[in-house]
């Protein structure tokens, strides 16, 4: 009986070694997030993935914050648990890497990473 399990155990570990689903770990290379102004994350549709880059501008509370670059400012949500000590005032500028959050109402964006001392120049070098 154990020899049938140990037979069974190599066997699976064989698989699973050699599937070309479980093996591939180059992971996606294909299109994501695309570099976006303020304005054109406005017209996105909800939960599109984004990259914004300007200045937070000020805090709202409630981990939201007033974000602005060249062609307009929006709401962005960022968690506190994603500030990892990083510390932002109005005059850093920062690529938000998100998704568009659309309400009833309103377009924010929920970052999920974000990166200070971003060199760029405002209405250059999108995308």
């Amino acid at each position: 009986m154990n020899k049938k399990l140990y037979v069974y155990a190599a066997l699976a570990a064989i698989l699973a070694c050699t599937s070309p689903t479980l093996n591939a770990q180059e992971g996606y290379k294909g299109p994501g997030a695309d570099v976006v102004t303020v304005a054109e994350a406005k017209t996105l549709r909800d939960d599109y993935p984004v990259i914004v880059r300007g200045k937070i501008e000020r805090y709202l509370g409630d981990e939201k914050y007033v974000f602005a670059d060249d062609t307009g400012t929006i709401i962005i949500e960022i968690d506190d648990r994603l500030w990892r000590g990083i510390s932002v005032d109005q005059n850093d500028t920062v690529e938000i890497l998100g998704e568009v959050d659309r309400g009833f109402t309103r377009v924010e964006i929920r970052s999920k990473r974000h990166k200070k001392d971003v060199e760029w120049t405002p209405g250059i070098e999108r995308g």
